[in-house]
């Protein structure tokens, strides 16, 4: 087997490592969750994140290769996420990689984790055509940009302070929901009626996003009304991120006239974004592009898949962390 890329992504909590081919075809992917490390803090504790990524790696990174019956001269690159990420995490994964690179003589670069994400639709379904629009919505970042073809982006607006999926998280702890909080809110608000009046913080200001006044209009009211229902508050919180999200990115549609609207990140997950984001499409008669459930949230194989493009390009092999990297940045 050859033309095969080695990802490596640990850019949070979780250890993941992948083999992908050109077209998108995953030879073997193995993800360690950091899940029970994390529970008991409501969220990601990152010196533990870092201690257990470097005890999974080398594991991982073995298991997948023998998973796949793939030898080092099989891989073209190794790509690993080199940010936006924590830096100890971010840390763990390009020192693996270097010295994987140096040991098997096989090139490693260091790949932006939001152009992960947005290749991750192409990983064994690819139909983006372009020029797209892509919203990125996940735990650590929310933005919205067009793309002219799949390295050359212009980003239209990103979030003041909190991402949605950063948002969604810190509801379901005030809601008692639990980790992933996406996930739960999603579940909780599928049985509750959205009738709580929730701000729609700069719904119909430009591309930029701002998510902390509806986070915190949500804490507020469950302090003065403790016996709020919690269906009735998770379904009322969605609506109001579907809201904006879709008034985002029904703007851009009507702006840019692409092709295809491309929706990835954790946070892409949630049905009731992906059925809205169904009717924006639909009324403009683009593409829908999501990625398959298990690759919206973060993962090795959308990584690999982004390497191939630092390859074809002829990029430089850059492993220098770069914990608040841009989507504008390499």
């Amino acid at each position: 087997m050859s033309g095969l890329i080695l990802g490596i992504e640990t850019s949070c909590d979780d250890t993941s490592v992948a083999l992908v081919d050109r077209t998108g075809h995953v030879a073997a992917i193995r993800t360690v969750s950091q899940f029970e490390i994390h529970e008991a803090f409501g969220g990601v504790y990152p010196e533990l994140a870092s201690r257990a990524h470097l005890e999974a790696i080398l594991p991982t990174v073995e298991g997948v290769m023998a998973e796949a019956s793939v030898t080092p001269s099989d891989l073209t690159a190794i790509g690993v996420t080199r940010g936006p990420g924590l830096i100890g995490s971010l840390l763990v994964g390009l020192a693996t990689a270097e010295a994987l690179s140096m040991g098997w003589n096989v090139p490693a670069y260091g790949v932006n984790h939001l152009r992960g994400h947005i290749r991750s639709v192409e990983l064994e379904s690819g139909r983006t055509e372009f020029p797209a629009v892509i919203m990125l919505v996940s735990g650590g970042h929310t933005l919205i940009a067009e793309l002219k073809d799949a390295w050359s982006y212009r980003l239209l607006g990103t979030t003041r302070d909190d991402s949605v999926g950063e948002s969604y998280d810190k509801v379901a702890r005030m809601l008692s929901l639990g980790m992933p909080g996406g996930p739960a809110i999603d579940r909780a608000a599928k049985l509750g009626t959205p009738v709580l009046r929730l701000p729609r913080p700069m719904k119909n200001e430009g591309y930029e996003f701002s998510f902390s006044g509806l986070k915190s209009s949500v804490a507020r009211h469950i302090e003065q009304h403790p016996e709020v229902s919690i269906e009735d508050m998770s379904a009322s919180f969605v609506a109001a991120c579907v809201d904006v999200l879709t008034a985002k990115a029904d703007r851009a549609l009507d702006e840019c006239k692409p092709r295809s609207l491309v929706i990835v990140g954790g946070v892409a997950a949630s049905p009731q974004i992906r059925d809205a984001m169904t009717e924006v499409a639909n009324k403009y008669g683009v593409e829908l592009c999501l990625p398959p459930m298990k690759w919206a949230t973060d993962n090795a194989a959308m990584i690999a898949m982004a390497t191939w493009d630092y390859v074809e390009r002829g990029l430089q092999p850059d492993l220098m962390p770069k914990p608040n990297l841009s989507l504008e940045t390499p």
